[in-house]
């Protein structure tokens, strides 16, 4: 199959496709992009008024103050232009030598979502019946979860995130990527952050162990499953946990007297 499709719009040799959904990111070839030396760029760059930089971050903090983890999603289909966009946004992240050390592996597909759900259930009921400290059940217990995870089955996309903490170039050689949990980290917040912007809801899970989505993914040993998003829209009859969060005073601080105080 061809790069060139509905939800690429063009040609990307650094795109992979599979079949359930179009797209599948995958990193450029880092030997390629360094083979000779990077040349310095303008930056493009433009400085708004202070009152229009203003009302933009009051904007986006008041969207983003609205972002919920959902539980409960619709199996609506999602617009596949909206994915790509998200995935793009998320492949602007900084990382660690600029060496980009992640994969993000979408799926639609009806049988590849089975199997995630039923493999993810197995681990969290050994995570819940036999893993799980006490400490850590006692703080999960408010929040109402369980082993049971229908939204893997029913959400329209589902996006394993892996990291590469290292690559091999076109002669066989290993080359070591720093930092790649924390540049991988970055980019899922912003994929998350690109998809609530466009209505879309998700859930972050972390089955432990992670690595049975290497093989439904269709991702090599070399990646480590780093996460899998949950994506689509909440179901219409959605309800949330009445959390509450940190005042800013309580996860920020200040240093030097002539810093202003932000709480």
């Amino acid at each position: 199959m061809s790069c060139n499709n509905a939800l690429t719009g063009e040609n990307h040799s650094h795109l992979a496709l599979r079949p359930g959904f179009p797209l599948v990111s995958r990193i450029p070839s880092t030997q390629q992009r360094r083979s000779m030396p990077i040349q310095d760029i303008r930056l493009s760059h433009r400085v708004p008024s202070e009152a229009d930089m203003i009302d933009t971050s009051a904007q986006f903090y008041n969207s983003m103050r609205t972002r919920r983890s959902v539980r409960h999603f619709s199996n609506q289909p999602v617009p596949e232009q909206v994915i790509r966009n998200a995935l793009l946004a998320a492949g602007t992240a900084p990382s660690g030598a600029n060496l980009q050390p992640w994969h993000f592996a979408v799926t639609t597909d009806p049988e590849a979502k089975l199997s995630l759900r039923r493999l993810a259930e197995e681990e969290e009921r050994n995570f819940y019946n036999h893993r799980a400290s006490d400490d850590w059940l006692r703080a999960l217990t408010p929040l109402g979860t369980t082993a049971d995870k229908p939204f893997l089955e029913i959400a329209p996309v589902l996006i394993g995130v892996f990291q590469q903490k290292f690559h091999f170039d076109s002669a066989g050689n290993k080359h070591k990527h720093f930092y790649p949990a924390e540049s991988t980290g970055l980019a899922c917040g912003l994929l998350i952050s690109a998809l609530h912007q466009s209505s879309l809801a998700t859930l972050t899970h972390t089955p432990s162990p992670m690595k049975f989505m290497n093989d439904i993914f269709q991702r090599p040993d070399t990646e480590k499953a780093f996460l899998l998003l949950v994506v689509g829209y909440p179901a219409a009859d959605c309800r949330v946990p009445d959390i509450k969060r940190k005042s800013l005073d309580e996860f920020t601080s200040t240093v030097g007297a002539a810093t202003p105080s932000f709480g």
